[in-house]
């Protein structure tokens, strides 16, 4: 019955199925076989199947690049690599930095479980008029001490506009970075006078976002006295 609905994975041995539990024990019941769709996957996973999702890694948008763009873009990624190392043997702080998702705050339904008697009762739609405001976050990885952190902004929401009146802005990014140099930085890393920041090419912190750079230089490099080294990584190219 499985022999021509099996794929596998020839090196670990893994093997699926495009067949449902359910379908597999209707078609049983057709051989005078009953057996309920909970102990087909029990068989099933005696028998080495995996419970499988979609994977992104087809890769289909943009154009192809050029072999003197990949080689450029290969040398960037070395840079960045030299520049890294460099910070970490002498013990300086290297920061990778970037925006997470957005959440609309109020009475929404959100993965995960709990143990609980009875269930959380949540709105049935997401709608943005809905919530008290949407919290965007901004998560920063300090890659020597393997510590990280998250600072949250809100937006709220305009009845008469009908929108969020604010959003993720660069001047957001940049103090969420500075407030981790004054919150935690400041006192990991005394006397230090150089810090790296790793960060996306897009966004609130990207390679276009002068006022992103603008407010590093403002409120980082200047206030403090820091010499603040910047390095994006390729278009396309997520950390």
């Amino acid at each position: 019955m499985m022999k021509y609905e099996t794929a596998g994975d020839p090196i670990s041995g893994l093997l699926w199925t495009r067949k449902t539990r359910e379908k597999i024990s209707d078609e049983l019941v057709k051989i005078d076989i009953r057996v309920s769709a909970t102990t087909v996957g029990s068989i099933l996973k005696k028998l080495r199947y995996s419970l499988k999702c979609n994977s992104k890694k087809v890769s289909n948008g943009g154009r192809k690049l050029t072999k003197e763009e990949k080689k450029t873009r290969d040398e960037q990624f070395k840079y960045i690599a030299k520049i890294r190392s460099e910070f970490l043997e002498k013990k300086l702080p290297a920061m990778s930095v970037d925006g997470k998702k957005k959440e609309l705050i109020g009475n929404f339904k959100n993965p995960g479980t709990r143990y609980k008697k009875e269930s959380d009762l949540v709105n049935d739609h997401d709608f943005n008029k809905y919530a008290k405001g949407k919290a965007f976050s901004y998560g920063l990885y300090d890659e020597l001490r393997y510590e990280g952190f998250v600072y949250v902004g809100q937006s709220l929401w305009d009845q008469k506009a009908r929108r969020f009146v604010s959003s993720e802005t660069p001047e957001f990014a940049a103090e969420s970075i500075v407030r981790y140099w004054k919150d935690y930085g400041i006192r990991r890393y005394r006397n230090c006078n150089k810090i790296l920041i790793l960060a996306d090419a897009g966004g609130s912190n990207g390679y276009r976002a002068r006022m992103w750079k603008f407010k590093i230089y403002e409120q980082l490099a200047t206030k403090f006295g820091m010499q603040v080294t910047v390095c994006h990584y390729p278009p396309g190219a997520s950390k």
